[in-house]
Formats: structure tokens, C-alpha cells, sequence
């Protein structure tokens, strides 16, 4: 296991959202699953062609965390299947992301 941690906060007022994760093209439904080491496991229908999952990835977590696809930065992965989001201002947080950050001791 990892003492990494899958997600944080970042920017200067912390509202930028880092979410590392590992990505399953293909699957039978988009879904957030658990966490797997340093990564948040999510799977998504489209194949992976050309960036096509990671697109519909981008869309799907938008409205899992309540923001336009646009605030939702693909930092790297964006054609494999690690990844790492930045994702500015969520205006919601799915369960396993609130307990996650919820469990963070804050740094000083």
C-alpha cells in the first residue's frame, strides 16, 4: 500500500483538486471505484482509442464533482490508462473523495 495519497487540495486558496488515477476504458459502466494504491480506480464505457476514454472520463467525472468539462485539466495519461486531473473548483465530491480528504491531517 501506498503512503501516497490518491488526491489533494493545491492552489492558493486549495480549491484545485489533484485526482490521481488508474483508468479502465471498456467497462460495462462509467463508475467511481475504490481506491488502489496512490490511484482512484475509474472505469468508463468508450474504448480506447485515440483519447476517446479519457475525454468521456472528463465528462463524466464534470458532473460527478459538479463542474463544465473545461475546469477539469488532464495533466498526464491522457492515452494511458494513468492519469493525473486537476480539477478547479469542485462543487461536489463523491463519497470516496470527501472521506479521503476528510482523514488528511493539514500541513504546519
Amino acid at each position: 500500500m501506498s503512503d501516497l495519497p490518491f488526491c489533494h487540495w493545491e492552489g492558493p486558496e486549495g480549491t484545485t483538486l489533484v485526482l490521481n488515477v488508474l483508468g479502465t476504458p471498456a467497462a460495462k459502466r462509467d463508475a467511481i471505484g475504490k481506491v488502489k494504491g496512490a490511484q482512484l480506480k475509474i472505469s468508463v464505457t468508450a474504448a480506447p482509442e485515440d483519447g476517446k476514454a479519457t475525454d468521456h472520463m472528463v465528462k463524466f467525472l464534470a458532473r460527478e464533482f459538479g463542474v463544465s468539462a473545461r475546469r477539469i485539466e488532464v495533466v498526464f495519461g491522457r492515452t494511458n490508462v494513468n492519469k493525473q486531473l486537476r480539477i478547479h473548483a469542485p462543487t461536489k465530491l463523491p463519497q470516496v473523495v470527501r472521506d479521503h480528504l476528510a482523514l488528511q491531517t493539514p500541513i504546519g
